[in-house]
């Protein structure tokens, strides 16, 4: 299953904050952050992380995308 953080980076770039703001105030690990940066898949306590930090919720910061269908 394909998901994109876009929404994530469009909320930092409102709130005028950097990559970095964001895993201090969520206490992410820079591991989390690359996985966030490629688009892949990061545990539900990382995105509850996130929520809380930015008081927000998961749709605000990411979205599924649909499979190809060949």
């Amino acid at each position: 299953m394909a998901v994109t953080y876009k929404k994530l980076w469009h909320i930092l770039l409102d709130r005028d904050m950097k990559k970095k703001d964001l895993q201090e105030t969520a206490e992410l690990t820079k591991y989390t952050m690359r996985k966030l940066g490629n688009d892949e898949a990061v545990t539900t306590d990382t995105l509850a992380k996130i929520c809380r930090a930015l008081n927000c919720t998961v749709d605000d910061i990411m979205e599924v995308l649909p499979e190809d269908k060949e």
